[in-house]
């Protein structure tokens, strides 16, 4: 069953989001495990050699000791957790909340208010995570995510963090995706882009990536109240521009 999720910002600006089904989730996990088993693989044979040589060298050198062997159990553990548990984490903050399962089934990790995943929610959502595969195998997750209405597993609520579909793009208006997003060279440029924050950028970058889906009478709402908390803080060369070509050039200018 698909559900949705809207999220009010801190500006009152309301944006709706598909939720990840329980389906999605557990495939995208199954292509992660995979790809954490592969480099599993790719680590064990770099082991081998590793200790063999190792073991080489240390019988060349008449060295009789078992202090080797214990360094390598614990670096062994390490590594175990770094790509059993680090891997979700470095994953969702280099691909701004995708592991390379959640990129191909097209769904993502965003905050509850739909910002972006930061370090601090991507680190104990999967934290957590180290609980949640020990009962069952993440039965206690399904549990979790069938019993919440945001189909939030133990992780999600901890970490304030939602998963949902990575943006559908569908041109619901042929003509108004042929605009593009290009705006006027004319206009002066924007003098305070560098002044937003992080959470601003990416209130904006949701309008630019959205506007193509939404009514018109709705996109012409939400930009204007986005572009009327913003604009007093650009320079005189936002005056010269709508509201849309304001927001599409903060969106490009946040890029560079």
């Amino acid at each position: 069953m698909e559900r949705t999720v809207t999220v009010r910002t801190p500006e009152s600006i309301a944006f709706s989001y598909d939720l990840a089904g329980l389906g999605s989730r557990f495939l995208a996990l199954a292509i992660d495990l995979i790809v954490q088993a592969a480099i599993f693989l790719a680590l064990f044979i770099l082991w081998g050699v590793a200790a063999l040589r190792l073991g080489q060298l240390l019988e060349s050198l008449r060295v009789r000791t078992h202090l080797p062997e214990a360094a390598f159990v614990s670096i062994a553990l390490i590594v175990v957790f770094l790509v059993g548990y680090g891997y979700f984490i470095a994953f969702e903050m280099w691909w701004n909340g995708q592991t390379p399962g959640k990129r191909v089934l097209g769904i993502r990790v965003v905050r509850d208010g739909g910002y972006p995943i930061d370090f601090s929610a991507a680190l104990v959502r999967n934290l957590v995570r180290v609980v949640e595969s020990l009962f069952g195998f993440y039965a206690v997750s399904f549990v979790s995510m069938l019993l919440s209405a945001q189909n939030k597993r133990i992780g999600d609520f901890a970490a304030g963090t939602i998963v949902v579909r990575d943006g559908s793009f569908q041109v619901t208006d042929p003509s108004r995706w042929t605009a593009g997003d290009e705006v006027s060279a004319t206009p002066s440029s924007l003098e305070g882009v560098s002044g937003l924050n992080r959470d601003e950028l990416a209130l904006v970058r949701r309008y630019v990536e959205r506007r193509t889906v939404l009514p018109r009478d709705a996109a012409q709402s939400t930009a204007a109240s986005i572009a009327s908390a913003l604009r007093p803080r650009l320079g005189p060369g936002a005056g010269t521009l709508s509201d849309d070509e304001l927001l599409v050039r903060i969106a490009s200018s946040g890029r560079e």
